[in-house]
């Protein structure tokens, strides 16, 4: 039995399922957590779904979550969506369940759960959710909510199908989508739009753009500059992309500081793999989108100068 056979046959020998999602959510995370949990609702009428995770982070206009005792978890099935490693899971109950499935589209450097169904060649975990409806047409219903959170989903992962993890199957699928009863303009809209506060911050990062002779960059947004703009951490998720609308930076990253004092870091690339250098600093992701941490300022610069070295190396400068 394959694992996607192995998935629907679990959930339907469960009577209350539990859906989880990774901290700071994304649109992807939302749309595959939620899109799915909309999925079951409507193909499994007699069943208890629920979604969970705590606070979606400037995502309502998608879904808001669940909020359910511990009690509830005894005897069920718990999906985790989109998350990679099992200490980025937002809500720390998804163990007290009777059984884990993880599905996601991140490399598996830790296949937790009983069972795990990983398509590092998907978009998007939504993609991945919509894969799964196709293959069990006969036995899943698609409701218009759903496909409008799947379709969110699939946009935001893939920058408005501008990554290279967008393929001729990932347009086929949102093409499916498309064909459902929802507003994909004002989805887009929304995607898009920032307030004032980071529009003004997106002119910080230009003017404080560090890049080296190989296309390395760096910005560094320390609190203080935060609580100048009226930003929090959750917001700067807008201008992490800016940094690669400028034709001679190859890799970057983006350090904010954390009330605590750490960096929370975002790497992004437009060849070089980050996802190894964000691993050796307490993160991980793709090849070319990943997510890491820095204690300090001066693991902030040895996380800048290993970016360096892997633009160096990329265009093989020694």
């Amino acid at each position: 039995m394959n694992v996607v056979k192995e998935i629907i046959e679990t959930i339907k020998a469960y009577d209350t399922i539990i859906i989880h999602r990774h901290q700071r959510p994304d649109p992807d995370a939302i749309g595959s957590q939620v899109g799915l949990a909309e999925i079951l609702r409507a193909s499994f009428q007699e069943k208890k779904i629920y979604q969970v995770g705590g606070p979606v982070e400037g995502l309502d206009f998608m879904a808001t979550m669940d909020e359910i005792s511990d009690d509830i978890y005894k005897g069920s099935l718990v999906i985790v969506t989109d998350t990679a490693n099992s200490p980025r899971i937002s809500d720390k109950r998804y163990s007290l369940g009777e059984k884990l499935v993880k599905i996601d589209h991140h490399p598996n450097d830790e296949p937790y759960g009983d069972l795990v169904w990983v398509n590092t060649e998907a978009s998007s975990c939504s993609e991945i959710i919509m894969d799964f409806y196709r293959h069990n047409q006969e036995e899943l219903v698609l409701p218009d909510n759903a496909a409008r959170l799947l379709y969110t989903g699939i946009v935001g992962d893939t920058g408005r199908f501008l990554y290279p993890a967008t393929t001729s199957h990932t347009l086929e699928i949102a093409a499916e989508l498309r064909t459902y009863n929802f507003d994909a303009t004002a989805i887009n809209r929304e995607l898009e739009q920032i307030p004032m506060s980071v529009a003004k911050l997106a002119g910080f990062v230009y003017q404080n753009i560090e890049v080296d002779e190989n296309g390395a960059a760096k910005v560094i947004l320390p609190q203080a500059i935060l609580d100048e703009y009226g930003i929090v951490d959750s917001q700067t998720a807008a201008i992490v992309s800016l940094p690669g609308l400028v034709d001679t930076i190859v890799a970057w990253g983006i350090f904010v500081q954390q009330p605590e004092g750490y960096y929370r870091v975002r790497l992004r690339s437009k060849g070089p793999v980050i996802n190894e250098l964000a691993k050796k600093h307490h993160g991980g992701g793709h090849p070319l989108a990943s997510g890491a941490n820095a204690k300090d300022l001066a693991e902030v610069t040895d996380i800048y100068e290993e970016i360096q070295d892997l633009c160096r190396d990329f265009f093989g400068k020694s």
